[in-house]
C-alpha cells in the first residue's frame, strides 16, 4: 500500500493555560527529573504521540526489546497535549515519552516537563541537519528531544501554465515578485500566488529562511524579536506583492482556494514537503502538472530555506526509566528500520537526513509522476534548512498574527503596522506571565 506524508500542523502551544516560570530547565540536570529511583526488572515506557500508527512502529522495537516495552497512547496534538502534558507532569503522571512539536519545546521546558537527555542520546546529532538539531537544543548544551520529523519549505507552480505565459522559475525573490507581477500584467485574472493569514507557520517559516530570530535568551530573560529585520524585510516584501495587486490576498485552505489551484487561477504555492497530500484533494484535476523547487533566495546562489511543521520525542523528568526513554527515542528516530516505518505507518517526513531520499521514500509521491526525483531534491533542500527560535508563548504570537496580518492582507495595506502589533502583543504577554524579559 503507498503511504501518503501528511501535512504536520503547526499549532500554537498553551503557555497561557499553564503557570509560567522562567527558562531555569535549561540548566538542570539531565535524566534524572524523577526523585523515585527506577525499579528493578522489565522496564514499560509509556509514549504520547498523535502520529497514526505509532503503536506498530513501536511494535517493532518491542519484538527486539523484550525487557523494554513501549506502550503507545494516541493523543491529540497541538495546545490539547501540551496543556495535559504539563498537567500531568505537575501532578508526577507524566508519560515517559511526548511527541512535541518543535515551537512548544520552550514551553515544556520552561514548565519543567522535558529532562535534558545530552548524556543519554549517544552520538546522533551528526543525523540531522543543523537547523533542525538547534530546535531540540534550544541553542544552549542540552538536549531536550530527538528530531522526528520536519517540513522544509519549497516553491511549487504549474509547470504547463509556467510554460504557456513564459515564466521561468524564480531562483530568488526578486525574481518571485517580477514574475508574479509579469503573470498579472499577461492575464489580470491569473495570481502567481496568495498571501495567507490564517496559518502562521508559513510566514514564520519564511522569517526562518531570511535570518529571523523571534525568540532568544540570555540567562533567564527571554528577548523577544518578532519584528527583527530580517521579518521587517519579509513582511515589507509580501505587503508589497499584494498593495500592487501582483499576488492574491486570499486565505489558504478555503472552497475558493481549493478551485483556484484546481483550475489554474494560482500557479504556484510556498509550501512544504508534505504539500503533495494537500494538493491531491484540493487540486485532484491537476495531477501531474505541478513540479516542485527550491525556495526563492534572498541572495542568488544561496540555498536556505525554512520549515513549516515538525516534532521531536523528548523524555520527561517524570519518567522513572530515562535512560531506556532516551534509548528509544533515539532508535525510533535514527535507526533504518524504524525510520522507514515511520515514513510508511505514520506518513511523515522524517528528520534523520539518511532516511530523506530511498527506501520509503525512493518513489515520488502519486500527485508528482512527472518529477521522479522528487525526494532526492526534497532531501538536498532539507539539508539547509536555517534554524528557528521559538519562545514559551507562540500561541499569543500567533493569535496576533492571524489577527493584524489578516486585517492587514483583506485591506491591502502596509504590513509593518501589523508586525508590530504582533511584538507589542507577545511581550505584554511574556511580561504578564512573569517572564523577564526585553525587547
Amino acid at each position: 500500500m503507498r503511504f501518503t506524508l501528511h501535512r504536520r500542523l503547526t499549532v500554537p502551544v498553551a503557555a497561557a493555560a499553564v503557570a509560567a516560570l522562567a527558562l531555569s530547565a535549561c540548566s538542570s540536570g539531565g535524566g534524572d527529573g524523577s526523585s523515585t529511583k527506577a525499579e528493578p526488572g522489565p522496564v514499560d515506557l509509556t509514549f504520547w504521540s498523535w502520529a497514526p500508527n505509532m503503536d506498530k512502529v513501536a511494535a517493532l522495537w518491542n519484538k527486539d526489546h523484550p525487557d523494554i516495552r513501549v506502550t503507545v497512547k494516541k493523543q491529540a496534538s497541538g495546545d490539547d497535549l501540551v496543556t495535559k502534558t504539563i498537567t500531568a507532569a505537575k501532578a508526577g503522571g507524566a508519560p515517559d515519552l511526548v511527541q512535541v512539536e518543535y515551537q512548544a519545546l520552550p514551553t515544556l521546558v520552561s514548565n519543567d516537563v522535558l529532562a535534558d537527555i545530552g548524556k543519554q542520546q549517544g552520538s546522533v546529532k551528526s543525523q540531522f541537519a543543523e537547523g533542525v538539531w538547534q530546535q531540540v537544543t534550544l541553542g544552549t548544551d542540552a538536549v531536550y528531544a530527538i528530531p522526528e520529523d520536519t517540513g522544509p519549505l519549497m516553491f511549487y507552480y504549474r509547470q504547463d501554465l509556467f510554460s504557456r505565459y513564459g515564466l521561468k522559475v524564480p531562483a530568488t525573490w526578486d525574481q518571485f515578485a517580477e514574475t508574479a507581477r509579469a503573470l498579472h500584467k499577461k492575464d489580470p485574472k491569473k495570481y502567481l500566488t496568495t498571501f495567507s493569514s490564517n496559518d502562521p507557520g508559513l510566514f514564520a517559516g519564511l522569517a526562518q529562511q531570511a535570518g529571523a530570530q523571534w525568540w532568544t535568551t540570555s540567562g533567564d530573560t527571554w528577548k523577544v524579536s518578532l519584528d527583527d529585520d530580517a521579518t521587517r524585510k519579509v513582511a515589507d516584501f509580501w505587503a508589497g506583492l499584494v498593495q500592487e495587486h501582483a499576488v492574491d490576498n486570499q486565505p489558504m485552505y478555503t472552497p475558493a482556494w481549493n478551485k483556484a489551484l484546481n483550475d489554474g487561477t494560482q500557479l504556484a504555492w510556498v509550501s512544504a514537503v508534505w504539500a503533495p497530500g494537500v494538493f491531491t484533494t484540493a487540486a485532484p484535476d491537476t495531477k501531474g502538472k505541478w513540479a516542485m523547487a527550491p525556495l526563492p533566495q534572498w541572495s542568488a546562489g544561496q540555498s536556505t530555506t525554512g520549515s513549516w511543521g515538525g516534532s521531536a520525542t523528548g523524555v520527561t523528568r517524570n519518567s522513572k526509566h530515562a535512560d531506556a526513554a532516551a534509548t528509544f527515542a533515539a532508535w525510533l528516530n535514527t535507526d533504518p528500520a524504524a525510520v522507514q516505518a515511520l515514513v510508511e505507518q505514520a506518513g511523515i517526513y522524517p528528520a534523520a537526513t539518511s532516511a530523506q531520499s530511498g527506501g520509503a521514500l525512493a518513489k515520488a509521491p502519486d500527485f508528482f509522476p512527472n518529477q521522479p526525483d522528487f525526494y532526492t531534491r526534497a532531501a538536498e533542500i532539507a539539508a539547509h534548512t536555517a534554524p528557528a527560535a521559538w519562545g514559551p508563548n507562540v500561541n499569543v504570537a500567533y493569535s496576533a498574527f492571524k489577527d493584524s496580518f489578516g486585517k492587514a492582507a483583506q485591506d491591502r495595506s502596509a504590513f509593518t503596522p501589523a508586525l508590530t502589533a504582533v511584538q507589542q502583543a507577545t511581550l505584554a504577554d511574556m511580561k504578564k506571565q512573569g517572564f523577564s524579559t526585553e525587547g
